[in-house]
């Protein structure tokens, strides 16, 4: 079925999978610190300096080094150029006027997303480049974050006796490297920007296609001392001579005027900027180039409506707004530095934290960027109708946080190609509500829309092959569409399993709320999401069959482990059930709803009473109840329930739902077979371990390791005190992703002990903030350290 479906889909259809489990996407390990803000497309910069993924059309990515885009070093001595070198290890078969192949050996690259730093020592010249490169990714700030743009500083430090004349040269091909460069009828043109004294020159490229056409500029800025060229246009395809000997005569471009002609079909262009100082004898200067892309309206793939993207409120959506974006970063990145800093710092010279986890925590934050991630305007003519349909006329606030905030989504993953697919989410949430909690607001929001609304519309599932409505009422969505159509129009895009009948998806709703409201206060959110956690709760008490207060699974894959079967009462599910029953006991205590308390205070008394009965087993709880090979297998995620709740402050006293004793005991079982047992102890958590320690292989799930769920492990781990164990879990993850797999900046859903992964660059991994979260916690319950006695 599946076979037939991509068939039809790829090669008569010309579309993309939304998952494509016959063409996955290659491992490259080149990868580095993506470019570009939240929202607003990213073009990613390998460490070795190429510009080597695209991702600017919503959702859809270019893998693709483009080799005209360079950065090139000119130095002049006494009026002579004494050298000049493209700061590339390449040696390609176009532009080989220029002189190419840099030793490697002499350049370094460190990456603390979103900055990253190259350093080059030029051999032989006593002058070192230090290029650093920042994209405005800022906690708590909405207008800054969204905006399509990276700058680069290039710090010289001249360690000659003499001056030195140095000019650094940034070549960009227009386009992206795809067959749409060679499309005709693109041009460039240069440009120059004033405004408060402060001016920036570059170079337009306008990228003119029929739909999503965009601008890219390439710009420096003008100071004192600092001279600043161009060159309008020249072919990336051919010798380029022309380019290296203007450069090579007087460390500058001839800046012609005017336009570029268009392309003609099958011509591709590109266009160089220059910024040259002169550095005194063992001193230092600064050169500050940018890079800008303005792609203001989107469609996405099914063409039936246009988005302009967040960034558009600030800047215009005319896509003239290239020359002010770059004005904008240049004059800005100091400030986006300051505030980049203040919110590291803290954790980056905390010694009680491990350097790898440092790394890891802020590099993650990649796919906040990186995750095909739109930030969309909401029309300001729009209505409530027109967002929440007739059936939604409960979310008071819906209008107002959509209309000031936007509405946000990102993809499962590079290669899984759903917006804001929720049973993932669920862990990578964490790094929206610490971060940028509006955004997972109004996130929320969206989903409570989809959840009061249903879609009659018949769809055949792929892996049951059995027809039924795309979304029922009152049911959480696996998805809100797929890039390749539209999202928030049609959602769920997965036609894998029907996901109506999933026993994560509502629970996972509802611990969200709370989780959200806990950590913002926003009471005006609790009140607008308590009628929609009733109605999924209500809905979900449908799973309850044999009415013991606990749901039960349906001897299929029905949650976020959707080829792992499960049957019966179940740790993961049944753990999620009665901590969301739990958070509809504090948020109706709070909303003064008695009746429902009462109600869920009720089946959480039943509930916790069936969940030990039938699953606890002295030492850790069963994967399910159902009393088959693997129903005793020591699932690492059976705590999944008392993360949440721990994050949320309710896992002691009246809302301890789990005694604490066997909690404990379930995360040393887990530490000792799971994490120790496994791979020697470095690799993380495997998902299922059986109890005489080999992995569980009854599913390709369950001898997997999930780096999402082993953050989130660890996250738990600390939250009751097993800090130590926390971090050794979690410390496996990062060595095999980033170290041992050469996997930075793409790091997978999953990966197995004899190195095979699956789904680069995935969004459950956020879920490392989550540990951090537990790290803060612990440190704010930690009495104040002793006063010692003053004397008189």
């Amino acid at each position: 079925r599946y076979f037939r479906w991509w068939f039809k889909k790829t090669c008569i259809e010309k579309k993309s999978a939304f998952i494509d489990l016959f063409c996955a996407v290659p491992l490259q390990q080149i990868y580095g610190c993506p470019l570009g803000g939240i929202g607003g497309g990213t073009i990613t910069r390998g460490w070795r300096g190429e510009f080597c993924r695209w991702q600017l059309n919503p959702g859809l990515y270019h893998y693709e080094t483009v080799i005209a885009n360079q950065f090139t070093v000119c130095l002049r001595c006494k009026g002579q150029t004494i050298y000049q070198q493209v700061l590339s290890v390449e040696r390609p078969s176009s532009l080989q006027g220029w002189n190419w192949g840099y030793c490697g050996h002499y350049a370094f690259y460190h990456a603390l997303y979103p900055r990253a730093w190259l350093v080059y020592e030029l051999p032989g010249q006593n002058v070192v480049l230090t290029c650093r490169q920042v994209s405005p990714v800022i906690p708590h700030d909405y207008k800054d974050s969204s905006l399509p743009v990276g700058v680069f500083i290039w710090e010289v430090e001249n360690g000659r006796d003499e001056d030195v004349e140095v000019s650094i040269m940034f070549s960009l091909q227009n386009g992206t490297g795809a067959k749409e460069d060679r499309s005709g009828g693109h041009w460039n043109e240069p440009f120059t920007f004033q405004k408060d004294g402060e001016c920036v020159a570059g170079v337009l490229l306008h990228h003119c296609l029929p739909v999503n056409p965009f601008t890219l500029a390439i710009s420096a800025r003008e100071k004192a001392g600092t001279g600043v060229t161009h060159l309008t246009a020249f072919s990336p395809v051919g010798l380029g001579g022309e380019v290296w000997q203007d450069l090579l005569r007087d460390g500058r471009l001839d800046s012609p005027t005017g336009k570029s002609s268009p392309t003609e079909k099958g011509e591709v262009t590109a266009a160089a900027v220059c910024a040259s100082c002169r550095v005194p004898a063992h001193g230092h200067r600064m050169l500050e180039m940018a890079l800008a892309w303005d792609m203001p309206g989107v469609h996405f793939g099914s063409k039936e409506k246009l988005h302009l993207r967040r960034y558009t409120r600030f800047f215009g959506s005319e896509g003239d707004a290239a020359p002010a974006l770059s004005h904008y970063a240049l004059t800005h990145y100091e400030e986006w530095e300051r505030k980049i800093e203040a919110w590291q710092n803290p954790i980056l010279e905390n010694s009680q934290l491990p350097s790898w986890y440092k790394s890891a925590l802020f590099n993650e934050l990649y796919f906040m960027t990186d995750g095909g991630t739109v930030w969309m305007e909401v029309p300001p003519d729009c209505c409530a109708e027109d967002l929440q349909g007739p059936a939604g006329a409960g979310l008071s606030h819906l209008l107002p946080v959509l209309r000031e905030y936007g509405r946000f989504a990102y993809l499962e993953g590079q290669e899984y190609r759903m917006y804001n697919t929720y049973d993932v989410h669920f862990y990578a949430s964490f790094a929206l509500i610490m971060l940028w909690p509006k955004l997972q607001i109004s996130l929320q929001y969206d989903i409570a829309v989809t959840v009061v609304n249903e879609d009659v519309q018949p769809r055949q599932y792929l892996m049951c092959g059995q027809t039924a409505q795309v979304k029922m009422k009152n049911v959480v969505p696996h998805d809100i569409g797929d890039p390749g159509d539209e999202p928030w129009q049609r959602v769920n895009a997965y036609l894998m399993h029907d996901t109506a009948d999933w026993k994560d998806l509502n629970l996972k709703f509802v611990l969200q709320v709370y989780r959200d409201y806990y950590l913002t206060h926003d009471s005006l959110y609790l009140r607008d999401m308590w009628p929609v956690c009733q109605a999924v709760m209500e809905s979900e008490l449908k799973f309850d069959t044999d009415n013991d207060g606990l749901i039960e699974n349906s001897g299929f894959a029905d949650q976020t482990y959707d080829a792992w079967v499960v049957h019966g009462a179940s740790a993961y599910c049944g753990g999620l059930w009665l901590a969301a029953v739990c958070m509809m006991c504090k948020m109706a205590e709070l909303l003064g709803d008695t009746e429902i308390r009462q109600k869920y205070l009720d089946i959480l008394k039943k509930g916790k009473e069936a969940f030990e009965r039938m699953l606890w087993n002295g030492k850790y709880y069963n994967y399910d109840s159902s009393g088959s090979d693997t129903s005793s297998s020591i699932m690492s995620d059976q705590c999944a329930g008392q993360w949440f709740l721990g994050a949320c402050g309710l896992d002691q006293g009246e809302f301890e739902v789990f005694p604490k004793s066997h909690i404990l005991s379930a995360l040393r079982t887990i530490f000792e077979k799971n994490v120790l047992s496994f791979a020697g102890g470095t690799m993380g958590a495997v998902n299922g371990m059986r109890p005489d320690g080999v992995p569980d292989t009854s599913s390709v799930q369950s001898n997997e390791v999930w780096i999402g769920v082993v953050y989130s492990l660890a996250a738990t781990m600390i939250q009751e005190g097993m800090v130590e164990e926390g971090f050794r879990t979690a410390e496996g993850c990062y060595r095999t992703v980033w170290e041992r797999l050469g996997m930075a900046f793409q790091t997978p859903e999953a990966y197995r002990e004899k190195k095979v992964y699956r789904s680069l660059a995935y969004m459950r991994p956020l879920s490392i903030w989550s540990m951090q979260l537990a790290l803060e916690s612990r440190a704010s319950q930690a009495p104040a350290p002793a006063q010692l006695p003053t004397h008189p």
